[in-house]
């Protein structure tokens, strides 16, 4: 009875963890999240070492979360259908790795700034180590109908992670401490009423005439996209696509042409050009570019301006190119069927795109994951511009969380942010982070919208991540010295008590 009732708990922690999923897109029941957490804290909170349940609840969220891995894996990736469950659970049990860090709640549940400063400052781990993969970090939640989104201009989205945090372990207080509950209550008001009155304020203005873009959606599928029998069809859809824009500006999404630039046919290219000219507009192409010896997943502008280029600074491991080759090579070459694994970096600091009164700073797929990053071509950049290929992760959740990913980076930023993409979800965020356009996810289209630009800088595009890991770093140090020397003073008042007796 004992084991039936552990394994029941055990599995509890696991539905728990899955339940965080609804609080992020395409669900985005924002709410959910610090309840949850709060009804984690209680179950802990008498366990001293719950290493267990953390990991399960970490790997509850990740399983249900990013579950869209498999897929790219097998079903894209050719990868043996076994190999590609372990692989994708692996994963899952290294990201849930970094919820050990609220095992130490039961020992500090009385401290909700520590235990949320610690959580922090391993989350921005998360989104660096091994190159990163801060998919699913807490503060994405909140994006962008939470008052918690309006930290997320001074903050960055760990700000919010950790005001998430804070919020649960006050609920847990709430419900533990009688005699403190007007003070926890007026907290958690000062916390959301505080967000909500922030989301009012507007960190940059309009900057010169709106611009109007339009953003093709080809919708290949990525089973057939590096078919050599489908070029041409891949080839002719997006001529269509473009000769039917009549706008300054029309975007491809990233790799929309499925060959190496130099094979484009020559007439081809020559005919968007003259369309180009015709309108006066100028088109930003998705496509793979080699310089020598040097392949880059780059995007590249013809048309009535001078030519300009964006080439991948964030590369993705064991997408784009393979970390550690001669460990990891025979993944590649006997596990996984994925076209251009082995592409360059681009520069780390490029200079954004000059059309007219307007400067766009490109990012390309999951770059745009990573806020302290984008900021690199700020406040130079009035637009942002997200070119992606989500088509690897089929009918899943992965294309409206990534949606929810860029739409932050627009309220870091104080601009507005425009989404190219092959299978969805192609749309124009504004500098608020709300979706003001969008095309249906695998369905082949344009959209067209006036864009405005934006100049000045939001605290984030100065500071970064820096305040909120100063801040989370300077809590917990000071606390714990302070636990450190009050120990140590009580153990001298305990000696001096002997000494006398």
């Amino acid at each position: 009875m004992t084991f039936l009732f552990k394994q029941a708990l055990n599995t509890s922690y696991l539905i728990l963890g899955s339940l965080l999923v609804l609080s992020f897109s395409p669900f985005n029941f924002y709410l959910i999240l610090p309840l949850v957490f709060t009804i984690f804290f209680w179950l802990i909170r008498k366990n001293n070492l719950p290493v267990k349940e953390c990991l399960l609840f970490g790997l509850g969220l990740f399983i249900f979360g990013i579950y869209w891995i498999y897929i790219c894996l097998q079903k894209f990736g050719g990868m043996p259908e076994i190999l590609a469950i372990l692989s994708t659970f692996i994963l899952c049990l290294f990201l849930s790795l970094f919820f050990l860090s609220l095992s130490v709640f039961p020992k500090f549940k009385n401290q909700p700034l520590l235990v949320a400063a610690i959580f922090t400052l391993v989350e921005w781990v998360r989104s660096w180590i091994f190159t990163g993969f801060p998919w699913l970090t807490l503060g994405y939640s909140q994006v962008e109908g939470s008052p918690l989104a309006g930290y997320i201009p001074i903050t960055g989205i760990y700000g919010v992670s950790f005001l998430l945090i804070l919020t649960s372990h006050l609920l847990f207080l709430l419900l533990n401490k009688a005699h403190q509950r007007l003070w926890i209550i007026f907290l958690i008001i000062i916390i959301w009423g505080g967000g909500h009155f922030l989301k009012k304020i507007e960190w940059t203005e309009p900057n010169g005439d709106p611009i109007e873009v339009t953003l093709l959606q080809g919708n290949v599928k990525q089973d057939e996209k590096w078919d050599q029998t489908k070029i041409k069809k891949i080839l002719n859809k997006y001529e269509s696509l473009i000769l039917k824009s009549n706008s300054p500006l029309t975007v491809l999404p990233e790799t929309s042409i499925p060959l190496l630039l130099e094979y484009i046919p020559s007439n081809y290219l020559n005919k968007i050009k003259r369309h180009m000219n015709k309108i006066d507009g100028n088109l930003i192409l998705g496509v793979i570019e080699r310089n020598d010896a040097d392949i880059y997943n780059s995007a590249i502008s013809f048309g009535e301006d001078e030519s300009q280029k964006y080439r991948k600074y964030h590369l993705v491991p064991f997408g784009e190119y393979v970390p550690l080759r001669g460990i990891f090579g025979f993944i590649y070459e006997d596990l996984l069927n994925m076209p251009f694994n082995d592409l360059s970096r681009g520069e780390r600091i490029q200079l954004p795109m000059k059309f007219d009164q307007q400067k766009i700073a490109i990012n390309i797929c999951y770059e745009d994951v990573f806020g302290n990053e984008i900021i690199r071509q700020l406040p130079n950049a009035n637009i942002l511009l997200n070119m992606s290929n989500d088509a690897w992760y089929g009918h899943s959740i992965a294309a409206e969380q990534h949606l929810q990913i860029s739409q932050a980076r627009a309220i870091e930023t104080g601009r507005m942010m425009l989404r190219a993409t092959n299978t969805g979800v192609t749309a124009f965020i504004n500098e608020k982070g709300k979706v003001i356009n969008k095309l249906p996810q695998f369905q082949s289209g344009s959209l067209t919208q006036n864009v405005q630009g934006f100049n000045g800088s939001t605290p984030f595009i100065k500071y970064g991540h820096f305040p909120i890991l100063i801040l989370c770093f300077l809590i917990t140090s000071i606390t714990l010295l302070r636990k450190k020397l009050i120990s140590k003073f009580l153990a001298v008042i305990k000696k001096q008590r002997k000494i006398r007796w």
